[in-house]
């Protein structure tokens, strides 16, 4: 009897998301979908994820408008997103009401397969997003996010996958995000989950230990009929097993997949060539790395660590991160590491280890989740941590969302004068700030994406700054790569010189200042902190809220801003009890650490 193995192809979500920071556009996608779509994948994986966001906030593409092309583009083929579970596409739980209507529109838009999980696994977060996806007559596919620790046992996931088929899933998945698996392991999995619940079992593991493939043959012969897998060229490390690679292993064997060979080796040279298009985003944490099963960072948390710290000049103490990650995972209760959880284990780790003291600031995300606004932690949590977090503030038992109001309304009012349809809406509702922004400039012509650099030449040099040749930098800033060519530079005076430039073509003047000084008109340059009463912060970010103004009396300890990095959002507090002097910043502005934010007198 045939065991036909199925395959779910990444390359237009996952892939792409671990190897290029999610910076391919739908130009590149479109070209290629009639190939694609000839292939008889059982799904291509499009959206969800980090795509959303990263349309939005990078690329400045409709993420709505790139689901409508891709399916015009993809007629005969199933599209698949991630959702993840009660926070959709964002950071945070939303009601209800988001919920089915966000899940409603992903349905007549192009998505015919959501694949749901929730980063805690507590199958209360996903009840509302199967039922929406049941209610849309599309498939409900259930996920157990893939982790290892003292409270995750195969009887555990077993149990999980049983609950999630009584909600009505129509598969489950393993979702092994940080390539945890090992061949023996997964073999044990798959075949519990087949004796004791009847859904298929679904196999989508990253290749982050070397190890993806193994453990893809071993859910094979022991019942998995579903592999997730990626396009060659955007294949392995902290990808996924090669398709290529995967349907000529089982080629001419009982678990054939049917797939043209040729065809994909023709898809697989497209995108050798797409991805060149991508170099500046290329990192150098997305390689095999044996580590991630001891510290479990995934590799797009990999990257996203290595850039933080590289902006404090710390990037020689990531391995002190990677070490500190395991023991607040431990304290906050063993939560897998996928988004959001895995930035907020990340960031607090990075919090502990440049602070030079664990847990002396706690971002506000630790404050909630340790509240029980993410939902039920796998294990026990460190109740001295809890204390130190939240005091004697209650701890939410039931599902959190039960807690939430509906919100479609508020949010159809408030961007009323922006929000052209309900996806609009839907947009804003998951990133305001951006989504907003994304908005406005659409509005107003002004949507300019991230400028993608020349592809080197081979063997090419960097331009010296030679006579009349400008001297040519790439500048990374959170994820941004700007070109700056310096093109001419004024003589010193007063401290000051002037610098002539073009920032991605366009022609800039700036002014070089000591840092220590402040321009109180108006500028960026902000004094370092020095006196008892200066408010700073330890890690670089922006503003989201400024929380007093100048008059205000203040405690030791009261929280004065809120700073976003990482996009976790942390309180800064007032180091001395007294009255606010000079308030330095306002929403939005970009800090650094050590800068006076607010002065205040004692």
């Amino acid at each position: 009897m045939s065991k036909k193995i199925f395959v779910t192809d990444t390359i237009l979500r996952d892939a792409h998301q671990s190897l290029i920071a999610t910076r391919m556009r739908t130009e590149d996608m479109l070209p290629i979908c009639p190939k694609l779509d000839r292939v008889g994948y059982w799904s291509l994986e499009v959206w969800g994820g980090a795509t959303f966001d990263a349309c939005v906030r990078f690329l400045k593409e409709d993420p709505w408008e790139r689901l409508r092309q891709l399916k015009a583009a993809l007629p005969n083929t199933r599209l698949q997103m991630l959702l993840r579970g009660q926070n959709l596409l964002g950071y945070r739980h939303y009601s209800d009401d988001v919920v089915r209507a966000f899940v409603a529109k992903a349905a007549v838009n192009g998505i015919d397969v959501f694949r749901i999980f929730d980063a805690m696994n507590d199958v209360r977060n996903l009840r509302v997003a199967i039922e929406a996806v049941k209610a849309a007559g599309k498939h409900a596919q259930g996920t157990i996010a893939y982790t290892t620790s003292p409270v995750h046992t195969v009887a555990a996931f077993v149990e999980q996958a049983k609950q999630m088929e009584a909600m009505g899933c129509d598969s489950v998945a393993i979702k092994d995000m940080a390539g945890l698996l090992t061949p023996y392991a997964t073999g044990e999995l798959v075949k519990a989950l087949k004796a004791e619940q009847s859904l298929p079992v679904f196999i989508h593991c990253h290749d982050t230990a070397g190890q993806a493939s193994m453990c893809q043959m071993k859910a094979i012969e022991n019942g998995a009929s579903h592999i997730d897998t990626a396009i060659s060229s955007f294949a392995w490390g902290t990808s996924h097993a090669g398709t290529e690679s995967m349907v000529a292993a089982l080629r001419g064997s009982e678990y054939d997949t049917g797939l043209d060979l040729e065809l994909l080796q023709e898809i697989g040279l497209y995108f050798y060539a797409v991805r060149k298009k991508y170099h500046q985003f290329e990192s150098e944490f997305t390689t095999v790395d044996t580590r991630v099963q001891v510290n479990q960072v995934p590799g797009g948390m990999m990257s996203n660590l290595a850039n933080q710290l590289k902006e404090q000049g710390a990037l020689q103490r990531i391995d002190e991160v990677f070490a500190e990650i395991p023991r607040v995972r431990a304290d906050l209760g063993f939560p897998p590491l996928v988004t959001p959880t895995s930035q907020i284990v990340g960031t607090q780790a990075v919090f502990n280890v440049l602070a030079g003291e664990r847990y002396k600031t706690i971002t506000n995300e630790v404050k909630l989740y340790l509240q029980g606004r993410y939902g039920k932690a796998p294990g026990k949590i460190d109740e001295q941590l809890r204390k130190q977090a939240i005091g004697s503030e209650e701890v939410i038992e039931g599902r959190p969302a039960d807690l939430l109001k509906p919100e479609m309304a508020k949010l159809r009012e408030e961007i009323s004068l922006l929000a052209k349809s309900e996806e609009d809406v839907l947009t804003y509702a998951m990133f305001p700030d951006i989504g907003r922004k994304f908005l406005e400039e659409r509005a107003a012509g002004t949507l300019k994406p991230e400028v993608l650099l020349p592809i080197p030449e081979a063997g090419a040099v960097a331009s010296a700054g030679g006579e009349g040749v400008p001297t040519e930098f790439i500048i990374d800033v959170h994820g941004e790569s700007y070109r700056v060519d310096i093109t001419g530079v004024g003589v010193k005076t007063d401290g000051k010189r002037h610098f002539y430039l073009s920032l991605d073509g366009m022609p800039e003047e700036v002014v070089f200042e000591p840092l220590n000084q402040f321009v109180a008109a108006g500028g960026n340059k902000r004094k370092q902190a020095s006196a008892a009463g200066d408010v700073s912060t330890s890690m670089p970010g922006n503003i989201v809220e400024v929380l007093v103004q100048e008059g205000d009396v203040v405690k030791t300890g009261q929280a004065v801003l809120i700073t976003e990095a990482m996009k976790m959002e942390t309180e800064v507090q007032a180091p001395i009890a007294g009255t606010v002097k000079v308030v330095h910043v306002a929403k939005g502005d970009r800090v650094n650490p050590g800068e006076v934010l607010i002065e205040i007198e004692a």
